[in-house]
């Protein structure tokens, strides 16, 4: 594994003075595996309140404290540890995890979305710093019902009450294009923002996904048009459109839902910064085709799955109505079959062979960090981005919209999201080293997310500082990943897979 000639020099000490290593992960066990509140308070003199009154506040509070964050003034009213990640009168982007409105599995938010008690908590610590500006956002699926999302978990009365305290807050959907009930045949709803909102990026052939544009016909996302795809990614353009108040924040909170993911096997740190895109037709999730064919939708070959491909594409290239439904239904039947053949239902580039995702997810943090209001990238970092990882209840199985709940009960805390990222995956059960995401992450390119190796990265716990390669599952609980990672990204697995 290499790295860049004095890759560090792109990391400057303004960015590294009075804060932790980019190589540290923090965490912190919670004193419930549950979102509610404690019958004894934790004093918290630093508070409004004078104490921590939430499983969620005193978590962050005992995250902060581990993690270093204005040591010396902990335990008192003058403790503020985000101050040196955030100044006075600047603009603070949150970002939690906001995918949908209802979890598909059934088993509720909890384990689908970041608690509103986890960005309460932050913006109670964000307060104490006194920014100018605060912006809550993120860009749920196109079928996400964004005002149901709200409401079911409360996060409007949870604004209500800082604004009534004087914060400058607001609550942004950073999406362009709404599919009421999430299929098609449905009308879509266009141009729901403004593109006076978004900054346009193009990553040229500086982009990872520069080495696959050869094949840049087969760049799909699920549900849009491939038509437009090729029109924002082909051999030597990579567009991403980014929601300006990314680009106009001094510092990101990055509030991840730790969650096992179909086509990356983990969401969290890393691939979070997919919802500061405003429109999926510049986010290639996978390429058209089984693995026999030069895709990367699926292992191999399949006759059925390639007719429901062109189905697909046909009906995404179709306008709503009966047309796009039949041909939507026809699709899904296709699918069906390739079940009852013995066939895994995956259409979606859900598997450990899915060699796209990895590439736009990495693509879209070197834009968070170094990305320039003139839709260039600065050859330094331009804003802190933090990660505080919600993992009180977690996801594992078939997420990032069917997760089954995992009562992990912990924060984690980085101000490096690949480093965050590497130890999420350890802490799951999972081997960093077989994902591409996190392989990625620390390999040889422009504009880097790292100035160290994963060997430098430790965990310093409420216990213990533990080095990488001592990282596993809390109390030995292993996530169970989705069914196209099973047996190939677990760190104890007995890999059968050939290499690829």
């Amino acid at each position: 594994m290499t790295l860049l000639p004095q890759q560090s020099e792109l990391f400057p000490k303004m960015f590294q003075e009075k804060s932790p290593p980019e190589s540290l992960v923090a965490l912190a066990k919670s004193l419930r595996t549950d979102y509610g509140m404690l019958e004894e308070p934790v004093p918290a003199p630093e508070l409004r309140e004078r104490k921590a009154a939430t499983v969620a506040l005193a978590a962050l509070r005992e995250l902060f404290r581990i993690w270093g964050l204005d040591g010396s003034n902990f335990g008192s009213s003058h403790w503020n540890p985000l101050g040196s990640l955030i100044s006075a009168g600047s603009k603070v982007v949150l970002k939690p995890n906001w995918v949908l409105h209802a979890n598909k599995s059934g088993y509720g938010m909890d384990c689908l979305v970041t608690h509103t008690t986890v960005i309460e908590a932050v913006l109670e610590y964000v307060a104490l710093a006194r920014p100018g500006i605060v912006v809550l956002g993120d860009s749920p699926v196109q079928g996400c019902d964004f005002e149901a999302l709200r409401t079911g978990c409360a996060v409007d009365q949870m604004a209500s009450r800082f604004r009534e305290r004087g914060m400058n807050l607001s609550i942004c959907d950073f999406r362009r294009t709404l599919l009421p009930g999430g299929n098609l045949g449905r009308a879509k709803i266009e141009g729901v923002r403004g593109l006076e909102h978004f900054i346009l990026f193009d990553l040229n052939r500086e982009s990872l996904l520069e080495p696959l544009a050869q094949d840049a016909r087969k760049f799909r996302v699920t549900m849009y048009d491939p038509d437009l795809m090729f029109k924002t990614h082909c051999p030597g353009r990579h567009q991403y459109l980014i929601a300006r108040e990314i680009i106009e924040a001094d510092t990101i909170l990055n509030l991840p839902k730790l969650k096992s993911h179909k086509k990356a096997c983990l969401t969290g740190a890393l691939k979070n910064m997919v919802g500061i895109n405003g429109h999926k037709e510049y986010l290639p999730h996978h390429r058209k085709g089984g693995s026999l064919s030069g895709g990367d939708c699926y292992e191999g070959a399949s006759f059925f799955k390639s007719v429901a491909e062109s189905l697909l594409d046909a009906a995404n290239r179709s306008k709503p109505g009966a047309k796009q439904t039949l041909l939507a239904k026809s699709a899904g039947a296709m699918r069906r079959l390739a079940v009852s053949a013995g066939q895994d239902d995956n259409l979606e580039g859900s598997w450990h062979g899915n060699d796209t995702v990895w590439r736009t997810c990495i693509d879209l943090q070197r834009i968070a960090l170094y990305g320039q209001l003139d839709g260039t990238l600065a050859t330094t970092p331009q804003r802190r981005i933090v990660s505080i990882t919600d993992a009180i209840i977690a996801g594992e199985g078939e997420g990032p919209m069917r997760p089954t709940p995992v009562p992990s009960g912990y924060l984690t805390g980085a101000i490096n999201t690949a480093a965050a990222e590497w130890a999420h995956a350890r802490l799951m059960g999972f081997d960093p080293r077989r994902i591409p995401l996190l392989r990625g992450a620390f390999t040889d390119f422009s504009y880097p997310l790292v100035d160290f190796l994963p060997s430098e990265i430790h965990l310093r716990s409420n216990e213990a500082e533990i080095p990488e390669g001592e990282i596993f599952p809390i109390n030995g609980r292993a996530f169970s990943p989705s069914a196209g990672w099973k047996g190939y990204c677990e760190l104890d697995a007995t890999h059968n897979h050939k290499s690829r």
